[in-house]
C-alpha cells in the first residue's frame, strides 16, 4: 500500500495551482494583447473603412494566428469577440468572449507566418450562428476580404452580403492568409480562465451584468473611440438576407 505524504501533497497542490495561474495569465495576456492588435490595425490609414467597422454588429480579433506548411497546411490562433449590446446590436460594445479557430488545407505550400486576424461580424446570422457551436467559414457563414479605403463604393455585391469581412497583417513567407474552411469557435475553458467560473460565449455576449476584466478594457476602449455607436447600421431586411 502506498501512502501519500504531505510534502508530496503540498507539492503536487502547488504544482497544480500554479498550472491554473500559467493558464489565467496566458488568456489575460492574450486578451490584452487583442486590444493592442486591433489599435494598431484600426489605426492604419486607408485599411478598415469607417462605414464598415460602424455597421459591424460583432468584432473578433485573433493575435498571431499561426500558420505552418509543409504540402499539408494548417492553422490555428486563439483572440476574442465582442459584440455590440441590444436586440439589433446597435448599443454600446459589451464584454469579450473568448474564440479559437482552426483548420487544415491541403496543397503544395511551404512556408510560415503569424497572422493578425480581424474579422467584422455584419449580421445577426453571422452572429447566431457563432454563438451556437463551431462555424465552418466559408460554408456555414460566408467571408470575404473586407474592402480597404476610406471609401467602400468599390466594394462588390458579393463582398458586402458576406457574413463576415476579414482584415489581417501577415509576417513571413506567406503573402496573405485564406480563412475559408478553418472553424471557428467558442473557447469555453479560455472565458473560464478569463471570468473565473464557467460561462459560455452567449451568456457573455447577450449578458447585461457581465463585469469586463481589466485586461479587456483596452479592447473596449480601442472600439469606443473609433466606432462609438452604430452609425448607418444595416437595416433588419439586410442583417437577415
Amino acid at each position: 500500500m502506498s501512502f501519500v505524504t504531505p510534502v508530496a501533497l503540498s507539492f503536487a497542490l502547488a504544482a497544480f495551482t500554479a498550472s491554473g495561474q500559467t493558464n489565467n495569465t496566458k488568456e489575460t495576456d492574450r486578451l490584452a494583447n487583442s486590444g493592442a492588435v486591433l489599435e494598431e490595425v484600426l489605426g492604419i490609414p486607408e485599411n478598415v473603412p469607417e462605414e464598415i467597422l460602424n455597421k459591424a454588429q460583432c468584432v473578433i480579433v485573433i493575435p498571431s494566428m499561426t500558420k505552418v506548411a509543409l504540402g499539408i497546411g494548417g492553422s490555428y490562433g486563439r483572440g476574442v469577440m465582442v459584440c455590440r449590446s441590444g436586440e439589433a446590436r446597435n448599443g454600446h460594445w459589451g464584454a469579450p468572449a473568448m474564440y479559437a479557430i482552426e483548420g487544415a488545407s491541403v496543397g503544395f505550400q511551404l512556408g510560415a507566418e503569424a497572422t493578425d486576424l480581424v474579422l467584422m461580424v455584419m449580421n445577426s446570422r453571422g452572429v447566431n450562428a457563432l454563438l451556437s457551436s463551431a462555424v465552418k467559414l466559408g460554408a456555414q457563414a460566408s467571408v470575404a476580404a473586407g474592402p480597404k479605403g476610406r471609401h467602400v463604393e468599390a466594394a462588390t455585391d458579393a463582398t458586402m452580403r458576406a457574413e463576415l469581412l476579414s482584415y489581417s497583417r501577415s509576417r513571413g513567407l506567406f503573402a496573405g492568409v485564406s480563412i475559408e474552411g478553418t472553424s471557428l469557435r467558442p473557447d469555453d475553458d479560455a472565458n473560464e480562465q478569463i471570468y473565473g467560473r464557467r460561462i459560455s460565449a452567449k451568456e457573455i455576449i447577450n449578458g447585461t451584468a457581465i463585469t469586463v476584466p481589466p485586461s479587456g478594457r483596452r479592447l473596449l476602449d480601442v472600439l469606443q473611440k473609433y466606432s462609438p455607436r452604430a452609425i448607418g447600421t444595416l437595416t433588419q431586411s439586410e442583417r437577415n438576407r
